[in-house]
Formats: structure tokens, sequence, C-alpha cells
């Protein structure tokens, strides 16, 4: 257990500084990681920050080293803040198949055996890993937030759910109803049990159906049309039926080509950064 913030890596990176961290997280119950770029501290002092959420299976690493998200975060002062996806260890429950369970946090709070100990990602972004990184870095400025996949879900959701905390949100591939396709009936069956209605507001369609308008944050999101799991898990244009319904401002993006892997995400990581720097 790891009682106190310990750095584990740091690598000049563009003009920057990335760092990787481990601590013991009270929420979750258990040491977690996560990775933090950091603009030229004597250029940008107290710099923005946007949160970065990775999809099932990964870690903090993934975006770190295959987005190359520094170089244009450096060149617009961003910090970038990049969580791990669930709890992790050997007294954290687990599941054998690989959309379960440790990699697999889906971004909620738990409500059912046996998850509920150590799987509170929304609680431990939200509030815990979000007090840290603002006592500890200083970093109390504006904030935007972006995912992919799953955690293209958990920014959508998180930012919904936190009006006026994020000045924009965007995504690449998101689960952005997760209560109907696949991937997001398995996990939500599993974290927060039979009764749907407490599904509801872990679902980005149904948040944004909900939404009384009063605090609009722009939307941007990037779909690849060579996209395997396109039809079957994401459809985002389920999303985009209800922002055009309530004139939200959301923008979908659909990428000739592209899939669902990091070569994706880094052929349009650039783009995101500016989307967000426009509001920030």
């Amino acid at each position: 257990m790891t009682e106190k913030l310990e750095l584990l890596e740091e690598h000049r990176s563009f003009d920057g500084v990335q760092r990787k961290y481990r601590h013991y997280s009270t929420v979750l119950g258990c040491d977690m990681t996560f990775s933090l770029f950091l603009p030229n501290k004597e250029e940008f002092e107290t710099p923005p920050l946007v949160w970065w959420l990775s999809g099932l299976t990964c870690t903090d690493d993934n975006f770190t080293h295959k987005a190359g998200a520094q170089k244009k975060a450096g060149e617009l002062g961003l910090a970038l803040l990049m969580p791990d996806t669930s709890p992790r260890g050997d007294g954290v429950a687990d599941s054998e198949d690989w959309d379960l369970g440790q990699g697999a946090g889906f971004y909620l709070n738990a409500t059912q055996e046996p998850w509920v100990r150590n799987f509170r990602m929304y609680d431990y972004i939200v509030t815990e890993l979000t007090g840290i990184v603002r006592d500890t870095f200083g970093l109390t400025g504006p904030e935007s937030i972006m995912g992919h996949s799953m955690g293209g879900h958990g920014a959508l959701v998180i930012g919904l759910r936190n009006p006026g905390r994020f000045r924009s949100i965007s995504a690449f591939a998101p689960i952005v109803n997760p209560m109907e396709v696949p991937w997001g009936v398995k996990a939500f069956d599993a974290y927060l049990g039979a009764d749907r209605e407490s599904w509801s507001e872990w679902d980005a369609t149904k948040l944004l159906a909900e939404h009384d308008g009063s605090t609009q944050t722009p939307i941007l999101m990037d779909q690849g049309t060579g996209d395997s799991f396109y039809d079957g898990q994401l459809q985002p244009e389920k999303l985009v039926d209800i922002a055009t319904e309530k004139s939200y401002p959301l923008t979908l993006r659909m990428q000739d080509g592209f899939d669902h892997s990091y070569y994706f995400i880094a052929s349009f990581i650039d783009q995101h950064l500016e989307f967000h720097q426009k509001y920030l």
C-alpha cells in the first residue's frame, strides 16, 4: 500500500514533462497509478487541465505512449491527466472476461457485490483524483474532459453530470448508449444490478435527454467508418439525434476508413486539443 504520492517515471517530452505516479486510493481501496503531462512551467505556470479517459483493457500508459498528444499540448499550454481505467490488485474483484472487472471500470459507482467495495471510478475521478491534482500540482484552473470508447462514455457522463465544471467535452468512438449495447448491458448488470432505472444516470443519451439546457457544454465526437464496433456497440447517431432535438452544441465527425485503434486517436488528437483550447 502506497500511502503517499510516489513518482514512478519522469521524462522530458517536447516543451514539457511527462510523469507517472502511484498512490493509495481511499475511495477504491487499492493502489492506483495515473500519468500527468505538464507544459513548460516557466511559460505556463497554471495551465488549464484536460482529462483523458481510456477504454476497455487500457491503463494510463496507452494514451501516454500511443496518442502523441504531448507536442500539441505543450504548444497550447495544456496539462493532460490520464487516470487508470479501473481499480487493480490481488484483493480487487475481477472477471475472466476482458470486458468486465479490472481494466473495465466503466467510470461509474458500483452498487453490487463483489464490485461495490472497489469499483467507484466516478467518485475517484470527480472527487479524489481531482483533489490530488489540485492540491499537489496547483491545477485549479479551467478543465475539459475527453476519452475513447468506454472512456468516451466516461467523458460524456462525467461532463454531463457535472454541468459548469468542464468547459468542453470530446470523445473518440464513444459508447453513447450503454444501456442498449452488449458491452454496457454486461457491465451495468454486473456493477449496478437488475434495476434498469438505476442505469440511466450512467448513460449519456439518458442524461442529455433529461438535460434542462441551462448549461450547454460543447461536445465534439469523432467516429471512424472502418470501426468494427460502430454498429453493434457505439451508435453515436443516438446521441446526435437527441442533441439535435434539444439544440445542444454537439458535433459528430465521421472519419472515412478509420478503425477503433490508437492510430485513429493519434490522427485527430491535435484537433481535439485545439477544440478544447478554444474554450479553456
